[in-house]
């Protein structure tokens, strides 16, 4: 049976908290210093690139989360 969650280091991120009347994007950048590990739920992950885990937040909320490491190894621990 697969994990329900992934270990992640994540630092920096975007809050994305919806939009405005010109549908425009509202976001919030934080910035942190440095990656801390953390525990991510697999069904708030949306999507990966090579530079962000885009996931799911309380109130409609996205976030776009600088992760540390290599692609493939993410794509390796969700596949």
């Amino acid at each position: 049976m697969k994990s329900k969650f992934i270990e992640l280091s994540l630092g920096s991120h975007i809050i994305v908290h919806g939009y405005d009347q010109l549908n425009k994007e509202i976001t919030e950048e934080v910035k942190s210093d440095r990656f801390s590990k953390k525990l991510v739920a697999l069904s708030r992950i949306k999507s990966v690139s090579e530079k962000y885990i885009l996931t799911d937040y309380l109130g409609g909320r996205w976030i776009y989360w600088e992760y540390e490491g290599d692609f493939e190894d993410i794509r390796k621990k969700l596949l």
